[in-house]
């Protein structure tokens, strides 16, 4: 059975997909589902974009999970280039042949020493390499931090799953990797990389399915407080502050609520763990400005 067949095997169709990522409590509507069913028939790399914390790296994982492979993570930056993402050489253990090979006596060829036997895997090499018997998943998180060089640099990825070193030569993917780009659009990308992708953009979800996916995240908190802390959230989203809270602090406000004992959110309870879903001064600032009430109210 081809690394294909495999995919096609756990993932026959989008409802699949969707059952399949439930069971590993990451819930998804239908078009996202079917951006992701799509990726992996097609197959293509797809970009998700949305706010931080709306849960771009963990469909990444979720996928992962479910197809029961490694998922390898490059978590861009700025300045990444290639000796962090695919490849660099051993410069110790070549200094080391070098010198050894000198006390011998003995000659030395500069392609001995540019060999697979001194080269360091980065991320992208490792998953383009990966045996199978399914492909990896190769999580590019949050691209939007690198410049434009290093998305030019992944052109040849992107579109035909390999990558070119040098002193080696052209490397292809015997099971190319299921590749998910993720950005929070701190910038635009270039239309190069967009072309070769599909594209979803994740947003907020309704206050019922984030109760549904809090809950699952935060196992024993009370249905009561899940509610509350859902809805006290959708309204810092619509508020003033200059970084909304994504569906993680919303988990993370959940589990310092329920580890606390409460069951029900009130003045005094938001007063005490604010700082579990909001990171910045001046939003605390902001929301205290406007009255604890609110949040809770209603």
């Amino acid at each position: 059975m081809t690394a294909a067949d495999e995919v096609r095997h756990l993932v026959p169709d989008v409802e699949m997909l969707a059952v399949r990522l439930g069971a590993v409590d990451y819930l998804v509507d239908e078009a996202l589902a079917t951006s992701i069913f799509l990726a992996l028939r097609l197959p293509q790399p797809m970009l998700l974009e949305g706010e931080a914390g709306v849960g771009k790296t963990e469909a990444a994982k979720a996928l992962a999970a479910i197809l029961d492979t490694p998922l390898v993570r490059l978590q861009c930056y700025d300045g990444i280039d290639a000796a962090e993402a695919l490849y660099e050489w051993n410069y110790p253990r070549q200094l080391l042949a070098i010198r050894l090979a000198e006390a011998q006596g003995s000659s030395l060829q500069e392609s001995d020493l540019f060999s697979r036997e001194y080269l360091i895997k980065r991320p992208l090499l490792s998953a383009l390499e990966h045996p199978g018997p399914r492909p990896a998943v190769l999580l590019i998180d949050e691209i939007d931090r690198a410049d434009d060089d290093f998305e030019a640099f992944l052109l040849e990825l992107l579109a035909d799953a390999a990558v070119t070193i040098p002193e080696l030569g052209t490397v292809r993917a015997a099971h190319p990797p299921i590749i998910v780009l993720t950005s929070n659009r701190t910038r635009d990308l270039h239309d190069a990389v967009k072309r070769r992708c599909l594209y979803h953009w994740i947003d907020y979800p309704a206050p019922e399915r984030e109760v549904e996916i809090i809950r699952r995240r935060v196992r024993g908190a009370a249905e009561t407080l899940a509610v509350q802390v859902a809805n006290a959230v959708a309204r810092m989203r619509g508020s003033d502050v200059q970084k909304p809270p994504g569906i993680a602090e919303a988990i993370n406000w959940l589990a310092a609520l329920n580890e606390l004992g409460i069951e029900q959110l009130n003045e005094h309870a938001v007063l005490r763990t604010l700082g579990s879903v909001l990171k910045y001064r001046e939003d605390q600032e902001v929301i205290r400005a406007a009255g604890l009430e609110t949040l809770v109210g209603g």
